[in-house]
């Protein structure tokens, strides 16, 4: 049987993938670079936040950050199917599987980094 990553563990994943990216690639890091932003993921029964500065993820906590710039809301089921990609971020916005209060520029232009 085949454990399932907790939702913290898949977003720690992801930072990790976008660290290396960051390292990689000097132009997408310089792409980045100048975005500040911080980021809380409200799944119901689980919060997280974090912080987009200096082309680095930091701050990942297991709580919201004040006054963030883009809140995403969803269950951990829908965040899953999301990073796994069975669901397209589109549709899951448009479906309102998935809701976002700031930027969705922010978080779209973040995804194509991970």
């Amino acid at each position: 049987m085949v454990k399932q990553m907790t939702v913290e563990a898949q977003i720690q994943d992801l930072i990790d993938k976008f660290r290396k990216k960051m390292s990689e690639d000097e132009k997408m890091r310089k792409e980045v670079e100048p975005l500040e932003k911080s980021f809380n993921f409200d799944l119901g029964t689980e919060r997280y936040s974090m912080k987009l500065k200096n082309a680095d993820i930091t701050d990942f906590k297991p709580e919201f950050e004040e006054n963030a710039d883009v809140v995403v809301t969803t269950t951990p089921e829908y965040f899953g199917q999301l990073l796994s990609g069975d669901l397209r971020p589109m549709r899951a916005y448009i479906t309102k599987k998935v809701t976002i209060k700031g930027k969705v520029q922010d978080l779209m232009f973040l995804k194509k980094f991970f």
